[in-house]
């Protein structure tokens, strides 16, 4: 299944941003889901995840306290609320899981 990732942009240091992962099927509310980010230059790297219902969350060191990774089983979706963004959280930003193919994923650029 390809995803669809939306709500990437710019944002000023310490601004906030709403990503979002869709696809069609029920692939994405049935799995353990979790988000990714590339930056230039650096391997992909897993921000957050979240298990299939929802009840447990795990968290990079750098996010924690300013992501929360959340889903909507019913409509196929998880989010990731990006709160206090700073100049190292630039990246294109990828869902992913079980039966989930790497999509476009969104750009967040961070200006200072």
């Amino acid at each position: 299944v390809q995803p669809v990732e939306s709500g990437g942009g710019l944002v000023q240091a310490g601004g906030s941003l709403r990503l979002s992962c869709a696809a069609s099927g029920s692939t994405v509310s049935i799995n353990a889901m979790g988000w990714y980010r590339q930056a230039p230059g650096k391997q992909r790297e897993l921000v957050a995840a979240i298990t299939s219902g929802g009840g447990i969350t795990n968290y990079v060191d750098s996010v924690k306290g300013r992501f929360t990774i959340s889903r909507d089983n019913a409509k196929n979706t998880i989010f990731l609320q990006m709160n206090n963004l700073k100049p190292e959280d630039p990246a294109v930003y990828y869902c992913k899981g079980p039966g989930v193919s790497w999509g476009q994923g969104t750009q967040v650029t961070v200006s200072s």
